[in-house]
């Protein structure tokens, strides 16, 4: 099993299309990459946490790879604004890539580099590649 934390915009919506894709096995909302332990929603929406909203997934990666997981991010959401996503504003809100190893962040760099070169998109992937952080789940 592998674990893959993504910021995508509202973790809520994002979640939802994870959990349908064969070879997750489960998708949990959250914080991460903050500089406070256990930060509730309200205090993440002040923006003074530093935390991005993101889902935490579980897959099978002989179901489904993490180029399949990056593939499914970048078209759920629009990689190329900067903490915002549709209507939702604040740092929260950010494109971010969380990896757990250098091959993770090589993918995810080179899928940026591929979409950026591809004219996708009229302004460049702001999405942020991070090394992953500890993940907070949100609260129900």
């Amino acid at each position: 099993m592998s674990t893959l934390i993504l910021g995508a915009g509202c973790f809520w919506g994002v979640e939802v299309l994870f959990e349908e894709m064969s070879g997750v096995s489960s998708v949990i909302s959250g914080y991460s990459g903050g500089h406070v332990g256990n930060p509730t929603y309200e205090q993440v929406c002040t923006g003074q946490t530093g935390h991005v909203e993101v889902v935490k997934i579980d897959y099978d990666n002989s179901i489904v790879s993490f180029g399949e997981l990056l593939d499914k991010f970048f078209f759920i959401h629009d990689p190329t604004t900067s903490n915002r996503q549709g209507p939702d504003v604040g740092q929260q809100y950010k494109s971010a890539i969380f990896y757990n190893n250098d091959e993770e962040k090589n993918l995810a760099e080179q899928k940026i580099k591929e979409i950026d070169a591809s004219g996708e998109h009229a302004s460049k992937v702001v999405t942020e590649v991070r090394e992953a952080a500890t993940f907070y789940p949100a609260e129900e």
